[in-house]
Order: structure tokens, then C-alpha cells, then sequence
């Protein structure tokens, strides 16, 4: 026992330095056509204020996607295309997905960063409009995966979206939980980020789901739905 924990003291001794090994490591591991319709994208998403998912999140994204065989994948809050081109990578060559985000000049520069990664038109369906608008009019059971990074006042609303949009074996992501680090501060916080925290509670404790939280960009939390 004592040897156990001086690893996980050597562990934590260079946690900084391991996760920072680990948001590297996806890079460079898909085409160059798709990295530079990446960079191309980011710049547009800083040119806008927006942020991105990390490289370390959209590997996991990738990951997922292959892991659930996904043909069909729902994504809250398109942004410039980075999450989807990620997304599209790790699902199966037939597979479609289905995107929607408040603002359509986002979503043309999303369609344009997919083409340019070597995407076919009809691998992506870009819906305009509020999410919790759109996810209504989307088919039970009928996703693999689905990828939450919109309005966070809103991720419970998504959360019981997703249970039903999910097919029985299906994920459901949501980016951004750490929220820099406030989701865990015992500070006085905002309200999104009590919502953040009503969210990881409800998750945790869902006899529906089988979860996990992933310390890769800023906080991602997967759950399996459960068959």
C-alpha cells in the first residue's frame, strides 16, 4: 500500500506536464487536407471571439464517434467546423451530421471547412436556429452520438434531449464542463456554471447513463446511454 501511494504522488507530481502530453498527441494524426481546414477554421473562430474545442477534445470527439460505429451524430453549436470536422473523421464514411447553431455565417464557414477537409455535401446537415427549438423535430432514437457545446443555461434541457435522440448503446457529450476551473471553486459562482454543476450531479447519478469525465480541453463529459 505504501508503494501505491508513492506513484500516485509521482503521478500527480507531473500531472501538469501529462496532461499537456495528452492534448498534444492527436495532433498531426489525421490528413493534411482536414489539419489545414482545422487552422483555417480556428482563425475564423478567433476572428469571431468563439472558442474551439482543443486538440486533445476533438481527438476524444474522433475516438467516440469510431467507437459507437456513429452514422448519425447530432451537434449543439456548430461554431466554425472544428468539433464537426473531428466528429466526421471518427464516424463511418456513409455517416451524416446533423448540426445546428443560432448563427448561419458560422455555419458557412463550417460548410466551407468540411469541404475543404475532403468532406461530401451530404455528410453534413446544417439546421439554423435554437437548439432547443430544432432537437424537438429530430427522431427518438435515432442517433448514435450527441454533442452538446451550446448555451450552458440550456445543458439540462439538452441532457433530456439527448436521452431521448439516443439510440440504446448511443453517447452523449457535453464540452466545456470545467468551465476554467469555476465548476470546482468554492467561490460565489455565476449561474451557468451552477447549472454546470446541476448537470455533472445528474449525470453521475442517472441510472440511465454509465458516465465518465474526461480531463481533455476544457472538461468533457461522455455518457453511455444505457440499452
Amino acid at each position: 500500500m505504501r508503494q501505491l501511494r508513492g506513484q500516485e504522488r509521482a503521478i500527480t507530481g507531473n500531472r501538469q506536464t501529462s496532461l499537456a502530453f495528452a492534448e498534444a498527441y492527436g495532433a498531426g494524426t489525421i490528413d493534411d487536407s482536414a489539419e489545414a481546414a482545422l487552422h483555417w477554421s480556428r482563425d475564423r473562430a478567433r476572428e469571431a471571439g468563439i472558442r474551439t474545442v482543443t486538440t486533445g477534445t476533438g481527438a476524444a470527439l474522433r475516438l467516440l464517434a469510431a467507437a459507437v460505429d456513429a452514422k448519425a451524430v447530432a451537434e449543439i453549436g456548430t461554431g466554425t467546423g472544428v468539433s464537426g470536422i473531428y466528429l466526421l473523421h471518427g464516424m463511418r464514411p456513409d455517416g451524416v451530421l446533423t448540426t445546428v447553431d443560432l448563427e448561419p455565417e458560422r455555419q458557412g464557414f463550417a460548410k466551407q471547412a468540411f469541404r475543404a477537409a475532403g468532406f461530401a455535401g451530404n455528410r453534413a446537415r446544417f439546421i439554423p436556429g435554437r437548439a432547443l427549438d430544432v432537437l424537438p423535430r429530430l427522431a427518438d432514437g435515432g442517433y448514435d452520438l450527441v454533442y452538446c457545446d451550446g448555451d450552458l443555461m440550456e445543458c439540462l434541457e439538452y441532457l433530456a434531449e439527448s436521452l431521448r435522440l439516443l439510440r440504446p448503446g448511443g453517447l452523449v457529450c457535453f464540452e466545456g464542463v470545467f468551465a476554467d476551473g469555476r465548476t470546482v471553486d468554492s467561490a460565489v459562482q455565476p449561474a451557468e456554471v451552477l447549472r454546470l454543476r446541476e448537470l455533472l450531479r445528474s449525470v453521475r447519478e442517472s441510472t440511465t447513463l454509465v458516465p465518465s469525465l474526461l480531463p481533455v480541453g476544457d472538461g468533457l463529459l461522455c455518457a453511455v446511454k444505457r440499452g
